[in-house]
Parts: C-alpha cells; structure tokens; sequence
C-alpha cells in the first residue's frame, strides 16, 4: 500500500476521537479573542497563514542539513537551526488554529502531523544544546534526525492540503463547474430582502447552488458553498461585522464582505467568489466575472 493510501486510512479511523476533542477545544479556548484567530488563519491575507509560515523552518532546517556537511560553514547551520526553531513557533500557533476549524478526517491525520512536528522541533532544540555544550557530532546527528522526522511530517500536511483540501478554496472549486452563460436568478421582486436565499446555476452536470441577497434594488450574488468547508452560504445571515455588511457562514461563522466576498472573519482565509449582476427586464441575470461573453 502507498504511503497516501496508509494516510487515508488513518483519516477513516476514529481511535483517537477521544483526544481529539479535548485538544480541539483546547486550542479553541487558548485562541478565544477573535482577532488573534483571524491573525492565524490568514483572514486578513487572504490566503492561509500557516503554509507561508512554515516554510522558514522548513527552508531552514533543509539548508542546514547542507551546511553541516561541510565543516568550515557548520557555524552557519547553527544560525539556521536557531532561525527555523524561532518561527516554527508561530507557525505551529496557525497550524492549530487551521486545524481547529476542521472537519474530522484532517483533524485526525492533523494529530500525526503535528506529533512529528513537536518531535522533530524536540530534536532541533536538543541539537542547540548539544552544539552550545561543543557537542557538534552529537548535535548534527540531532539535527539530521529532526530533519528525517520533518520531512515525514511534511508529507502528512501536503496530503492534508492537497487530498482533504484543508486550506483550499471550496467556493473556487464550485466555481469553476459554472458555465460561461448568463444565469437567470429570477423576477428581482421574488428575492427576499435582506437575507440570503438559494438560486442555483447551471454546472457540467449538476446544478452549482448560489447564494443571493437584495437589498433594495441590489443585488449580490455568491457561489453558494462556503470557501473554508462549503458551508451553505444561503442558509447563513447577513450581518455587520467590524462595520461591514457580511454574509456569514452557518457553520464556523466565516464573514465576508458583500462588495467584494473578501473574507471579515476566519475561519476562512480564502475570499469567496462572487457573481457580476445586470438586470434585463425586471429579472436578474448573474454570471462571474471575467468569462468569455
């Protein structure tokens, strides 16, 4: 069986369900003020902070490797080591914060991963000591075995982005599905105010639900599954948030902006893709923007 294969039946097992939510809870109570989360998550970068992060520790503990092979340079896979044992810190710290919102497949491969990670930052950290004590055969040992343990690791988050898409835009995803033609939402008088209400465009195969809100006489319109874990965006509310009309997920209470679909508040840190609309008498036509006409 391939690595990728062990790793999905990892994620189907439940035999640590029960640490699982103590520590999800856990990181949610240490992580409670709203601001420091969304720091984590990347809302304000728009993209996840977590996979920016870690590649300092990575890059690194990487190019130490390299330099502890050649002796006169080993002064400065020290300095290396030190730097990617700093910032391996807060990237933990976004990591948890990621993997608190998830949904439980990721949260479980999310234990392995981080139980490497600690690991191999263990082995890093002793690498340090030895190395400050003139220990340099024992530390450098130290610092390649961490380096086998983080790359192990590694392995575990690039399945966890890439095969569970954690961290990936699920609103992207539906919208692609979309066609290029003009979609027909309705007379603009049957769309309730102020709310979000469930319209759906035409896909490849299957119908792509959309969420559409009026105001008055404007009109916005989302792909209606949520970017951070295609929550139903039409079941959700509309609310201010930090001064800012937003339609908020039902489900983690992701906020984004109804000018733009930028994201206000995580958990999601992808903005969330929105339609362009024209009205063509008295209906309302959506399509996103940038499609061939």
């Amino acid at each position: 069986m391939s690595l990728m294969g062990i790793l999905d039946r990892v994620a189907d097992k439940a035999t640590f369900d029960k640490a699982i939510g103590p520590a999800q809870r856990a990181v949610q109570a240490a992580l409670k003020p709203q601001a420091l989360k969304d720091l984590l998550h990347g809302t304000w970068l728009g993209h996840p902070l977590h996979p920016v992060l870690v590649q300092v520790p990575v890059g690194s503990w990487t190019s130490a490797g390299l330099l502890d092979a050649i002796p006169p340079l080993r002064p400065a896979a020290t300095v290396l080591i030190g730097t990617g044992v700093a910032v391996a810190v807060p990237a933990a710290m976004s990591g948890a914060a990621d993997w608190s919102e998830q949904g439980i497949g990721v949260r479980r491969l999310g234990l392995l991963h981080a139980a490497g990670n600690t690991v191999a930052l263990g082995l890093y950290v002793g690498s340090l000591v030895a190395r400050a004590r003139g220990r340099g055969g024992l530390g450098r040992v130290l610092s390649y075995a961490g380096l086998g343990i983080a790359t192990g690791s590694a392995a575990v988050g690039g399945h966890m982005s890439y095969a569970q898409s954690s961290g990936a835009s699920h609103a992207a995803t539906a919208a692609r599905a979309l066609s290029s033609d003009w979609i027909d939402l309705g007379p603009l008088d049957d769309l309730p105010e102020g709310r979000p209400t469930l319209r759906a465009g035409k896909g490849g195969s299957v119908d792509v639900p959309l969420a559409v809100i009026r105001r008055g006489t404007r009109v916005d319109a989302f792909v209606g599954a949520c970017s951070h874990l295609s929550g139903p965006l039409y079941e959700g509310s509309v609310e201010q948030v930090r001064g800012t009309d937003c339609l908020v997920c039902p489900w983690h209470g992701s906020a984004f902006d109804l000018e733009d679909g930028q994201p206000r508040r995580g958990p999601a840190a992808n903005p969330q893709d929105k339609l362009e609309i024209r009205m063509q008498a008295g209906r309302v036509m959506a399509r996103l923007p940038g499609r061939d006409r």
